[in-house]
């Protein structure tokens, strides 16, 4: 029997230098498409979050923050154009370890690397912009006055990241956070923490500050729920789940401490009668399918015009037995295993509440008759859907399509809306006309035109109703982890001559 392949043995980066977890306990790293144990994580508590955090002030103090926090944007964009490169040197390694740790089809994962790579080089840019924006003038309407803006980092920042994007989802934060001259604590997901701690690795390599950035792996409640609650962390930015981010704002609303979130989404596409099938058939499919069906945004309900919604499903049947569903790491992968076993039961009893509901499983929702092992699930594409089931409302997260037919474009708006959740939406229509009133329509931050799932770092990321609020990445996602200053000064020779002086009495 070949050996597994393993996952590099890491400790807790804490102020620049691996420690052990202060209780000594490790997690397992489980391999989604084998089910084997392939390595270990430490398992952080609050003892050892307490630690980060102590690092991140210090760092974040040094040299009455001149080290870091208030030393120039071009000097913190040397750090992250080194992190880039270091990214990209190593991106096969990475790209592998990612496919390993969450199921993620290679391809995919290098994909993710180049983006991680373009993220950190765009916020170098941004830090270094912010050097041009300092001291900005104020217009007043007394001469007397003159007022300037300073643009100062919001202090220390603790980064909770999901497991579908591990590395990418981390650097949305890590990067803009330390481009504004924050320091940071990254607490990733214990279900894909490995690159993350590899993006550890390279901060030290390339001789980022001490106590810049702290990673601290281990299980939510051990050590995510400390982060967020902690006096000494200054805001708290999240990706995950709605009910998470719930007891995040809750954690942090004694302190009234800034929070961003991202979080869950339902998201629809919208098809009309007049499109390419095959070319809406393949978009529609992906923004579904990619990442194996776990992504936020996945724009999940599909809404196909009557008059074309026979031979669409036909063809969405077609193309999803086309798509290669395998070992992550195998020539062509396009859908991997789920994360975890966890996640593998979520997705089947979903799967199976629809079919009781009274909904058809057109094609999917079983195991692949070729793959024995790991966590895998046929692309599923479910039809005779009602907006009171489950499948409708709830976010699957896992390659899991629900069809559902409209007549209008009224009805059509209606549906797209009928959700809890406003991360994405797109549409799919020859019409532009249309599209541009179904972009103003459709209550969410994202929407997408005759594509799904495109996402660049230039552009505003973030969602709407219980998809939780903040923008990332885009010229503001820098502006997320700074705080504005007022600087007014009275530069008349003049006094104020508010109070008589004793002088003339």
């Amino acid at each position: 029997m070949a050996t597994p392949a393993m996952v590099p043995l890491r400790q807790l980066f804490v102020d620049g230098e691996w420690r052990p977890p202060a209780q000594g306990r490790r997690l397992p790293v489980v391999n989604p498409t084998t089910e084997a144990h392939i390595g270990e994580i430490p398992a952080g508590t609050a003892e050892d979050v307490d630690a980060a955090v102590a690092a991140a002030r210090a760092a974040l103090k040094r040299n009455r923050g001149r080290d870091w926090a208030r030393a120039p944007g071009a000097v913190r964009a040397k750090y992250l154009r080194a992190i880039a490169a270091k990214v990209i040197e190593r991106k096969p390694e990475l790209a592998k370890l990612e496919a390993l740790d969450c199921g993620k089809p290679y391809d995919e994962a290098v994909w993710d690397m180049d983006d991680v790579a373009g993220c950190f080089e765009y916020f170098a840019d941004q830090a270094e912009a912010l050097d041009k924006r300092q001291n900005s003038p104020v217009s007043l309407p007394m001469e007397t006055f003159k007022c300037h803006l300073r643009r100062e980092p919001i202090g220390v920042v603790g980064l909770i990241t999901p497991w579908n994007y591990p590395l990418l989802m981390a650097t949305w934060k890590v990067a803009p956070a330390l481009a504004a001259g924050c320091t940071a604590v990254l607490k990733p997901s214990e279900l894909a923490s490995v690159t993350c701690l590899e993006l550890a690795d390279i901060c030290k390599e390339v001789g980022l500050p001490s106590g810049v950035l702290n990673i601290v792996t281990g299980l939510g409640p051990d050590a995510g729920a400390p982060l967020s609650g902690h006096p000494d962390v200054d805001k708290v930015a999240f990706t995950g789940s709605f009910e998470t981010g719930k007891k995040i704002m809750a954690a942090a609303a004694p302190m009234v401490k800034p929070v961003t979130l991202e979080l869950g989404g339902k998201s629809p596409i919208v098809v009309f009668d007049d499109v390419d099938i095959d070319k809406a058939v393949e978009w529609t499919l992906f923004g579904c399918f990619w990442t194996n069906g776990q992504i936020c945004s996945a724009t999940s309900r599909l809404l196909i015009h009557t008059k074309i919604a026979k031979e669409f499903n036909e063809r969405m049947v077609a193309w999803a037995k086309n798509i290669k569903v395998s070992d992550p790491l195998e020539e062509g992968c396009r859908l991997g295993p789920v994360v975890s076993e966890g996640q593998y039961e979520k997705i089947k009893k979903f799967i199976s509440n629809a079919k009781s509901e009274g909904a058809t499983i057109l094609t999917g929702g079983v195991r692949p008759a070729h793959l024995e092992k790991g966590f895998f699930i046929e692309p599923t594409i479910i039809t005779d859907i009602t907006t009171s089931m489950e499948i409708w409302r709830e976010e699957v997260f896992g390659p899991v399509l629900c069809v559902k037919e409209f007549s209008t474009e009224d009805e059509a708006i209606e549906l797209a809306n009928d959700t809890q959740y406003g991360l994405a939406g797109a549409v799919i229509s020859g019409d532009r006309e249309r599209c541009q009133r179904l972009s103003e329509e459709i209550d969410a931050g994202c929407i997408w035109v005759n594509c799904s799932q495109p996402c660049f770092c230039q552009a505003p990321w973030g969602g709407n109703k219980r998809s939780g609020f903040g923008r990332e990445l885009g010229e503001g996602g820098i502006d997320n982890y700074l705080s504005v200053k007022q600087v007014t000064e009275y530069i008349s020779d003049e006094p104020w001559g508010w109070y008589q002086s004793p002088s003339k009495l």
